[in-house]
């Protein structure tokens, strides 16, 4: 498994978009920083794209970091419980 550690998180919410939100963390053992983004309607399946933070790196490790995030549910809702954290209360 993967160890990730998040540097900044956001979401925010409307009636018209639903959830919206971003994660930028580090990967333990890469070279670059991630970014990925967020959507989902009513809170509860997500939508996503992984990006690379700031440069590009090595296409293997964001084929890798994808497949973990496809397989593991664990570090998938850890970015997810990340945004969540920076939503605005209601």
């Amino acid at each position: 498994m993967i160890t990730v550690s998040i540097l900044d998180a956001a979401m925010t919410y409307s009636k018209e978009t639903g959830y919206v939100g971003n994660v930028k963390f580090n990967v333990e053992g890469h070279a670059h920083a991630y970014e990925i983004a967020l959507h989902s309607k009513r809170g509860t399946e997500w939508g996503y794209g992984l990006f690379f933070l700031n440069e590009s790196g090595k296409e293997e490790q964001l084929e890798e970091l994808e497949d973990e995030l496809e397989e593991n549910d664990e570090v998938f809702d850890q970015l997810v419980q990340a945004a969540k954290d920076k939503l605005a209360p209601k």
